[in-house]
């Protein structure tokens, strides 16, 4: 009896076989014309291909017949007829065969039709048939050029390219010239010099063309010199070669056959189901090179700079949002790994590291800062700590010496405690005994003064600051050093574009002018309060080449103050940053001026001595871009200051307990003694070269107690910028002299020693 499998095989042969029938019968056989054969070479070619693919199929309908007479007598018959007997088994070279040929003739068929059908579209400008050619490596059968498509036939094979990416390259010889594309380059090489230069000089013309989206092709010879299409050209293509660039699509700028250019795209799929990765950034000979932003499908994004398609220069690597170890690193890279100076916040353990970097770990001189308010100082290699350091606690505790590698005390070191006391000895941990420590503990000591333990500041000399940030200068120097090209001006977007999609729809053009603009008004405003309006416009411009670098180094400062980074011992360390980029930013505006008039055919004075440009710096460009890292500065003052704002607040505290009156009184009492003068009511008040009447002096008090003042003081809450904050207060000083010259009836100028406690006043009314 035979089994399932033999009669399921059954049916499925008499179905191929009844449907071999009825294509024969109802589709090749009316196809066969009985006119006289085609006189052109196309129609010839596919009436000998349909002839063939009848031939085929109808001794695949034989075959297939014999095979299915075998398994009916296996099925009639299963106790003598052996499963040899099937014409599957003892024939199956026959059969396979049979399909091959039958394969074959349809692809060959259904080829040719496919290009009759596009030939209809199409303009056929050359045949290999009519001008041989042969072509290497590739050894291509057949060559048709179309007006838009140069189609190589190969076998079954058929290679179509598009001819906006292709790139005529003369050969040497005089019968071979070369072509380029995407993923491969071709010899073509013709008979004679004569065929050579008919094939060369038809896809030349044919390339220039369909970039130029014309049709009427020129007849050879009729023009003077041929045009040369262009060598930089904007396309979209997908790779199709097998490899890691396999169905990656690339739109944007060409040069040769290679991405070169500005700005273009890559999508490269992944493994993953509707994930790939996104490459938006310059491109140099096939490589990335310059400014760009990566997405990647791990959801990881990666903004700055690359070198021969890696990471290179300036960078910030970000985590995608919701990573199980969400991280971001802000830097310097080289070769594709973080080296040199560089920050990296690890959010999974809430810490951040300030430090130097090599081949993709922290390796050198650095600090951690923790959620936790602890810092540590010291040195890494291959990320682990090394040698001595110091840790400084959220109390002002310090301990100087090993660690582990998460900062837990281990061997021998010294905790210094804020009253004091030092232990010095062997510490330890263990698994449930917690921290552990055998040594000495000295409590004879005097305690320190709390100014100096609490600000104690990390970092300032571990980090030169003037190497920390390079690759943030670097571009915008080499930019200058160029002579502000165009083709780089985009390269210095700025890192606050926050995805590849907003960078691709910006555009040099959509800045704030070109850069001839920019050069030209940068020399109207030369004078010193014209310059100063420009800086300001300049800096606040996000598109300005100077508001760029700005924008950038706020990236910077931020990444390594703010949030955790928010620690009062590394104020210093800001601090001399911030001075820093001011120096900087002159440099960037000298250089920018150093341009615009080599534009103009003259020359900068001679460099500029060190006060001069000190004067500049902190003069002019640190007030002006102080307000763009006033935020982080002001949170490490306030974390530095504590305890003395936390005495002061207290003071303001207490002075508003008092009544308007009692106040002035106990202002003035405070500079003299107060019991040889209280009853003296002329130093009730302040003003002690001033003789008022009584009216006077309860008129003054009366006058809303200076409200004016006050009320004007309030709005200093409302402000961030500290050069307002100065405008407020200087208004609040123009409110207290005018309550006074309003009492007095006359105009007067208050001398600082009967301002001050005037604003004592005004400041603890306006809490």
């Amino acid at each position: 009896m035979c089994n399932p499998e033999e009669a399921a095989l059954l049916r499925l042969e008499e179905v191929f076989s009844a449907t071999l029938a009825r294509v024969n019968s109802y589709v090749l056989q009316p196809l066969l014309p009985a006119a006289p054969e085609p006189s052109d070479p196309w129609g010839r070619e596919c009436l000998r291909l349909l002839q063939q693919l009848h031939k085929s199929s109808q001794q695949l309908w034989e075959v297939t017949e014999e095979s299915l007479h075998s398994l009916q007598e296996r099925l009639r018959h299963p106790d003598s007829t052996s499963l040899e007997s099937l014409l599957l088994l003892r024939g199956a070279d026959r059969v396979l065969q049979a399909h091959i040929e039958y394969i074959e003739s349809y692809t060959s068929c259904m080829v040719v039709q496919a290009f009759q059908k596009a030939a209809k579209r199409r303009r056929l400008l050359q045949d290999s048939q009519d001008v041989p050619v042969a072509v290497a490596p590739l050894r291509a059968e057949r060559v048709l050029l179309f007006d838009d498509a140069l189609v190589l036939l190969q076998g079954h094979n058929v290679h179509t390219f598009d001819l906006k990416l292709v790139w005529v390259d003369p050969g040497q010889d005089g019968c071979t010239f070369h072509l380029l594309t995407p993923e491969e380059e071709f010899s073509f090489c013709a008979k004679d010099s004569q065929g050579q230069a008919v094939w060369q000089w038809k896809v030349t013309q044919a390339v220039h063309q369909v970039l130029r989206g014309k049709k009427d092709f020129p007849v050879l010879g009729a023009g003077l010199e041929p045009s040369q299409p262009p060598a930089c050209r904007c396309a979209e293509y997908t790779f199709r070669a097998e490899g890691r660039l396999c169905q990656a699509t690339y739109e944007g700028e060409w040069c040769r056959a290679r991405p070169h250019g500005n700005f273009g795209i890559r999508l490269l799929p992944q493994a993953s189901e509707d994930r790939f990765d996104c490459y938006k950034c310059h491109w140099r000979e096939g490589s990335m090179c310059g400014y760009g932003i990566c997405e990647y499908s791990t959801d990881e994004v990666y903004k700055g700079y690359f070198q021969e398609g890696l990471r290179h220069g300036f960078g910030v690597l970000e985590s995608g949002p919701q990573a199980p170890q969400p991280f971001r690193y802000t830097g310097h890279w080289e070769r594709g790994q973080r080296s040199g100076y560089g920050i990296e916040e690890d959010g999974d353990r809430g810490e951040r590291y300030i430090g130097m970097w090599q081949a993709g770990q922290r390796h050198g001189p650095g600090v951690v800062v923790t959620q936790a308010g602890v810092c540590y100082q010291g040195t890494f290699q291959a990320d682990k700590t090394v040698g001595p350091g110091i840790l400084l606690s959220e109390d002002d505790s310090l301990y100087e010496g090993t660690f582990t590698r998460d900062l837990t005390l281990m061997g021998k070191g010294k905790v210094t405690f804020p009253n004091g006391f030092t232990l010095e000895g062997s510490f330890g941990s263990g698994a449930g005994r917690g921290l552990h420590t055998q040594g000495v503990l000295d409590t004879a000591a005097l305690p320190p003064d709390p100014s100096s333990t609490c600000k104690r500041q990390l970092g300032v000399g571990a980090f030169p600051v003037e190497s920390r940030w390079q690759g943030v200068y670097r571009p915008f120097q080499d930019f200058v050093c160029a002579g502000c090209p165009r083709d780089l001006q985009e390269a210095l977007l700025g890192f606050d574009v926050q995805s590849s999609r907003e960078l691709r729809r910006t555009h040099p053009e959509d800045s704030v002018g070109s850069m001839e603009d920019i050069l030209e008004e940068l020399l109207q405003h030369r004078e010193p309060k014209a310059l100063q309006l420009y800086l300001r416009k300049a800096l606040s411009n996000s598109l300005h080449p100077l508001g760029k670098l700005l924008r950038t180094l706020m990236l910077t400062f931020q990444a390594t103050y703010a949030g955790v980074g928010a620690n009062k011992h590394l104020q210093e360390l800001a601090q001399e940053e911030v001075k820093q980029h001011a120096q900087e930013l002159w440099a960037a505006y000298r250089g920018l001026l150093r341009v615009a008039l080599q534009r103009k055919g003259q020359a900068l004075e001679e460099d500029e001595d060190t006060e001069t440009r000190d004067l500049q710096v902190h003069g002019l460009v640190l007030p002006l871009m102080l307000p763009s890292f006033y935020s982080e500065l002001f949170t490490l003052y306030l974390l530095l200051h504590e305890r003395e704002d936390s005495f002061y607040s207290q003071g303001i505290a207490n002075l508003s307990l008092f009544p308007d009156t009692q106040l002035l009184e106990f202002l003035d009492v405070q500079k003299q003694s107060f019991l040889s003068h209280f009853f003296d009511f002329r130093h009730l008040w302040p003003l002690k070269d001033l003789t008022l009447t009584s009216n006077q002096r309860y008129s003054l008090v009366r006058d809303k107690c200076f409200l004016s003042a006050t009320e004007c003081l309030q709005k200093i809450m409302t402000t961030v910028d500290p050069r307002e904050k100065l405008e407020v207060l200087e208004r609040t000083y123009g409110e207290i002299e005018g309550t006074v010259s309003r009492v007095l009836g006359r105009e007067y100028k208050l001398p600082m020693d009967d301002l001050l406690p005037l604003l004592i006043y005004v400041v603890s009314r306006a809490r």
